[in-house]
């Protein structure tokens, strides 16, 4: 853990070096691209790279761009239908066809040849996925997975930072291609003080990560050449025989991906999502990031064109990197077991790229001195920002970030977790919970496990596991405010078809249809958003709208403290917006205004603090 602690550190020195200076050629990104779900989302990511810009929180002198998905989850305006409730709003209008990242990516080529020309071809790409509404960890869904501020830096760092950072070693030890990640994944390595990871094979390149065999089960697998003379190091070259989409134990087995630990002699393998492993069980290697070169990016392009906006879900791992190494075969192009629609064009698409792309090598970055977290619930979040976990030791994740706040307290299990804060010595964050870019006043109680993101609080009593973010919406030009809050056990994603189903749903660990009625809210179709054959907390109606944030975090926390007493609140006086429609509102700008607000005054805090200690 130490060497993998040290070699954290230093990169996060080197990209500290970086940031607000120009960058000399070829010692970082030619380009960094970010993928949205939309163009509604692309100008929020937009705005937020502008900001960090103009606050030199990044190295300068390298293209930044946004690629929305052109087949993404459009999100228009039909002025004429009005929602439930309201007539001066205008109705949202949805669909939903996705290309998923493998789309994305192919969307993203072209993009980058249509900006950069011939050019691109001598360019290092670095493309991260950001796609999509985050509805499993719902305090990044307004602003981006990417964009998701951790507990360490000054300014803190958001995930895309800390991307940077953690990759700041890659472009001078790579030919020109394009580097492919997630937004809500973090890799940590140790490869030596000598040696580097190169991304200079033709063809593809993925780090592999050894985890155990039932992570494996959720992540992609390499089935590694033989190689008995190899002795396992920090950093191996390996050459990949077929990649595995997450397979079964059983298939694990079958293909010859399972590997012995005892070789690894006492190196200490836990810590990450990636593993867990007692020194006498078997291991597999995962996948995380990879790499293509110019060439095998061209191919992609390529075919994309040929085959125009794809009507299908397509994904960058399991269809791209299933298809490579002289192992493969066209069996997985009939295995849907893990599509979430399964289209009619779906098989047919996959085998093209299966015959597209095989015989492409795939070279294994094998790093036996690494971690891979996962940061993508909420569960995960709270895990890793306030329990003793490994990551928080190898990355320096910090109590209280960049904050004005009283001492939190620490139990067995863990600590509460302050980022961007402003705290009232007499408020009291309960362990286990985070606070991030709020205001908690005097006689405010957090408790246990809960999440509390842009928010203004005073004094409040806020139950264990509560979920409570606040955002601006811009409706008619009016600038308002709505706060979701549900229970951290709630599935926003569980949906049902019809109305008499909504039962079955869950708020706080009640039943959606008694929340109704102490709402004084009736069952109609009207009370939900979007596609009427999928019902969901999701896209309920039931958070209200007000004029101030303050006043707007009070509505939602007493419709919470209502189920909980089973007591009426009466929700039918309110404007009334879902969590779907809150993104389809929201003021970007006013969200970053007032995150500014409590910066400047943080900051302000801090150099009187160092004045009086001077």
């Amino acid at each position: 853990m130490a060497s993998l602690r040290e070699a954290t550190l230093r990169k996060l020195r080197r990209f500290s070096e970086l940031r607000g200076k120009p960058v000399a050629a070829g010692e970082f990104w030619d380009v960094v691209a970010i993928t949205a779900a939309d163009e509604k989302q692309e100008l929020a990511y937009k705005q937020q790279l502008s900001e960090k810009l103009k606050k030199k929180e990044l190295p300068l002198g390298v293209q930044y761009h946004v690629f929305p998905d052109p087949a993404g989850t459009k999100i228009g305006q039909d002025t004429c239908a009005q929602p439930w409730r309201s007539s001066q709003f205008p109705l949202p209008v949805y669909s939903s066809q996705e290309e998923g990242n493998g789309g994305s990516t192919l969307s993203s080529l072209q993009c980058l040849e249509s900006l950069c020309g011939d050019k691109w071809n001598s360019l290092k790409v670095l493309l991260i996925h950001s796609g999509g509404y985050s509805q499993r960890l719902p305090n990044a869904s307004a602003l981006g997975k990417i964009f998701t501020a951790l507990p360490l830096g000054e300014p803190i760092y958001q995930m895309l930072e800390l991307k940077l950072a953690m990759y700041v070693d890659f472009p001078s030890n790579m030919r020109p291609g394009v580097l492919v990640t997630c937004a809500d994944d973090i890799e940590l390595y140790s490869v030596g003080g000598c040696e580097y990871i190169a991304f200079d094979q033709p063809g593809f390149t993925a780090l592999a990560h050894p985890s155990s065999l039932a992570v494996g089960t959720t992540h992609g697998v390499f089935v590694l050449h033989s190689d008995s003379s190899l002795q396992h190091r920090d950093l191996e070259y390996r050459q990949c025989y077929r990649f595995l989409h997450k397979p079964t134990i059983e298939n694990m087995h079958r293909f010859n991906a399972v590997h012995r630990q005892g070789s690894f002699g006492q190196q200490d393998l836990s810590g990450g999502d990636t593993a867990s492993l007692p020194l006498h069980n078997e291991y597999v290697y995962t996948d995380s990031l990879f790499y293509m070169d110019h060439k095998s990016a061209k191919t992609l392009l390529d075919f994309y064109k040929s085959e125009g906006p794809l009507n299908c879900e397509i994904d960058a791992y399991g269809d791209f990197l299933q298809a490579l190494g002289p192992g493969a075969t066209a069996e997985y192009t009939r295995n849907t077991s893990h599509v979430t629609k399964e289209e009619s064009q779906l098989l047919d698409m996959r085998q093209k790229i299966f015959h597209l792309l095989k015989g492409t090598p795939l070279n294994v970055v094998v790093l036996n001195n690494s971690r891979f977290y996962h940061i993508g619930t909420l569960q995960e979040y709270l895990l890793h920002f306030t329990s003793d976990s490994a990551l928080k030791s190898e990355l320096g994740l910090q109590s209280i970030a960049f904050s004005v706040s009283p001492s939190v307290p620490q139990c067995s299990s863990g600590t509460a977790c302050v980022i961007h804060s402003i705290v009232d010595s007499g408020c009291c964050v309960a362990p286990g919970s985070v606070v991030e870019y709020s205001r908690l006043g005097p006689e405010v109680s957090i408790g246990e496990n809960c999440i509390i993101s842009s928010s203004v609080i005073a004094k409040t009593v806020v139950p264990a596991y509560s979920f409570l973010c606040s955002l601006s919406v811009k409706i008619n030009g009016h600038l308002q405010y709505s706060t979701m809050v549900f229970g951290m056990q709630d599935n926003l994603k569980n949906s049902v078809k019809t109305l008499e189903d909504i039962k079955a749903l869950q708020f706080f660990g009640v039943c959606f249809l008694s929340c109704l009625d102490i709402w004084n809210l009736k069952a109609t179709e009207k009370l939900f958003s979007g596609n009427k054959m999928n019902l969901s907390l999701w896209t309920a109606r039931i958070f209200p709208v007000c004029s101030s944030l303050s006043e707007s975090v009070t509505a939602s926390l007493g419709m919470l403290s209502a189920v909980r007493n089973h007591s009426p609140f009466n929700l039918s006086d309110f404007n009334l917006l879902s969590i779907q429609e809150m993104l389809v509102y929201k003021d970007v700008q006013d969200m970053l205004a007032y995150r500014e607000h409590i910066f400047l005054e943080i900051s302000s805090n801090k150099n009187q603090s160092d004045l009086e200690k001077s």
